[in-house]
């Protein structure tokens, strides 16, 4: 009987279950038995699984997070000895091929051993920051925006009852989708993104002719990611993940010392941090991650490996791993533009 793994790996987010759960279905309608891998690549190098059939994953569809478990382990960090662990895990637990769910690491991964070691794999694109390429949209990043943009709402009530500004710290390491989409769904007078810098200047002078229009109040929405031109502010802590990625957080604290030194408006900042991965996936992440994992399946089914499955419109497609994982999607100038409608001094 052919046998197909699935793991999780990298960040959570909502949506993931929801791909579990429609492959699982599309295997199980073709007499595959799938087995869940826990905890990401660690899982494939500790050789932890458990099974997935439809009984124990048809109500996992509105639940946040994974079952499998995740984690942001690297295999290639040590791939002398990992590459077989993960070998020695395909002929233990029999799979015939493997499908990975992550972002640009976990599907980078996955992409190598496919052209390296011929292991047959299929990626599933995961990310709230909606940044990779390849795909119109990622599913968990529509769960995430609308977090952020309620976390908005809530905030401007009371800095409106305070005469306050409040500097909201949103996810976005390269790419600000998440600020940009949040920040103006939530009417913030600044959205500041990494794909664009401005100073500290621009950013209180947008503020004071608010205020001049007769604003009491004001809110700024700031990706973690994102750098102020000419300014010291230290938004890392130096440490790095296994894939070589810095710890970021600490602009929204540093920005709004910064805007109340240039403004004397009193000044908070709220770190929204990983709130915005956590909870109920919406239906668009639901559906989407259903489509997903049913489209993976069906790659599985027809030996079309080395694949990732991409929402291309409205349609669901499968393209080569490679062009998933290249490079970075960052805000277009489309977007940037309808930033500076609201950034015009």
């Amino acid at each position: 009987m052919t046998t197909v793994g699935i793991l999780t790996g990298g960040g959570d987010c909502p949506g993931l279950n929801a791909v579990i759960r429609g492959a699982v279905r599309k295997l199980s309608n073709n007499n595959v038995e799938t087995i869940g891998i826990m905890e990401g690549w660690r899982g494939m190098l500790e050789q932890m699984a458990m099974p997935l059939t439809v009984s124990n994953t048809d109500g996992i569809l509105a639940e946040g997070g994974t079952i499998l478990g995740t984690s942001r382990t690297n295999p290639y960090k040590e791939p002398d000895t990992a590459v077989p662990k993960i070998q020695e895990t395909f002929a233990a637990l029999g799979l015939d091929s493997l499908i990975a769910v992550g972002g640009d690491d976990t599907l980078g991964v996955a992409n190598k051993l496919y052209l390296e070691h011929k292991l047959n794999t299929i990626g599933v694109p995961k990310t709230i920051d909606n940044d990779l390429s390849g795909t119109d949209v990622t599913f968990g990043f529509d769960t995430a925006i609308n977090i952020a943009m309620e976390a908005i709402d809530r905030l401007h009530t009371t800095a409106k009852s305070h005469r306050r500004c409040v500097v909201v710290e949103i996810m976005g390491r390269h790419a600000g989708w998440i600020t940009a989409f949040a920040g103006l769904a939530g009417a913030a007078d600044v959205v500041l993104v990494p794909e664009r810098n401005v100073s500290i200047e621009q950013v209180c002078d947008i503020l004071k002719r608010n205020r001049a229009d007769g604003q009491i109040y004001n809110m700024v929405a700031v990706s973690e990611g994102a750098v102020l031109a000419s300014s010291d502010m230290v938004t890392q802590d130096g440490e790095v993940d296994e894939f070589g990625h810095v710890h970021l957080g600490g602009i929204a604290k540093n920005l709004a010392e910064l805007i109340e030194k240039h403004t004397g408006y009193e000044t908070r900042h709220v770190v929204l941090g990983h709130t915005q991965r956590g909870g109920k996936p919406t239906a668009f992440d639901r559906m989407l991650g259903t489509r997903y994992g049913i489209k993976a399946a069906e790659l599985v089914l027809a030996k079309d490996f080395g694949k990732m499955v991409a929402l291309h419109g409205n349609t669901i497609v499968g393209i080569p791993l490679a062009d998933g994982v290249g490079e970075t999607k960052v805000l277009t100038a489309d977007f940037l533009a309808v930033l500076d409608e609201f950034h015009s001094t």
